[in-house]
């Protein structure tokens, strides 16, 4: 079952999203539909992220695996979409136990992926496999710390899923650009985006930080620099957590192939 929670368009992307990983099972339905016409979808050089969180029936992960490896290709092959990425918890007893993650240039972008055929036929037979919730993001300026390599990605990401406090988020904003140099100059981490829902939904904003190891994830938690600004997020944020994950071999970047 598909976890609909906003444009017909945008949340089937992601209710194909294999996504090579399984996720927490929450239900939603459809509040609203989109258009291809929508003004929303026209806004240029504002990249968007759709990221699914996946869950697979008890037994179900290996078929649901199969399934998607199947697919991954033709998901792949639509030049809209600048990067596919699967990741899977490193602890696979804590919700979510993984995600995939849709680059798109714009919404424009997304729309036309999403209405060609071939992916919709992958969207009909998903219910089969797993159950997904899908978020849509819009990428913030507040780092610009990336990967060395035009669509590479580092095997391991670490996210902050922040909801904002009622009527707080001007001053989190504030609070997190203040302190975004600080983030970004720790070495241990090799990547660093922020995003914010473009639903204002919880999640309200999404933190992806990229290592190359879990090893370096540990180091940069134990920095006291990191753990001055845990301590504020405290105060700042309504509420956040973090989860880690690791790249899966069978992730697809049409720019350049990730995995075995």
């Amino acid at each position: 079952m598909v976890i609909f929670r906003y444009s017909t368009l945008l949340m089937l992307l992601l209710g194909s999203f294999f996504g090579y990983v399984g996720c927490d099972s929450t239900q939603r339905e459809v509040i609203d539909a989109m258009h291809v016409d929508d003004p929303k979808l026209e806004m240029p050089g504002t990249p968007v992220s759709l990221v699914a969180f996946v869950s697979t029936p008890e037994g179900g992960e290996d078929a649901y695996l199969q399934w998607g490896a199947s697919v991954a290709e033709t998901l792949a092959a639509p030049k809209e979409v600048l990067r596919i990425r699967g990741y899977a918890n490193v602890d696979p007893t804590q919700g979510p136990q993984g995600l995939t993650v849709f680059e798109f240039a714009s919404f424009l972008d997304a729309a036309t992926y999403l209405n060609r055929p071939e992916i919709a036929a992958i969207l009909a037979a998903q219910p089969n496999y797993s159950e997904t919730t899908v978020h849509t993001f819009i990428q913030r300026s507040d780092y610009s710390k990336a990967s060395p390599v035009d669509g590479d990605a580092w095997q391991i990401l670490n996210i902050l899923l922040i909801d904002y406090p009622i009527g707080g988020k001007d001053a989190y904003l504030q609070w997190a650009a203040s302190v975004s140099s600080v983030i970004q100059a720790a070495p241990h981490i090799k990547a660093i985006t922020s995003y914010d829902n473009y639903y204002g939904e919880s999640p309200h904003r999404l933190v992806m930080r990229e290592f190359a190891n879990p090893a370096d994830v540990d180091a940069y938690i134990d920095l006291a620099e990191t753990k001055a600004i845990q301590a504020e997020l405290d105060q700042q944020a309504g509420s956040w957590v973090r989860h880690t994950f690791v790249l899966r071999s069978d992730s697809m970047n049409p720019l350049s192939p990730l995995g075995e």
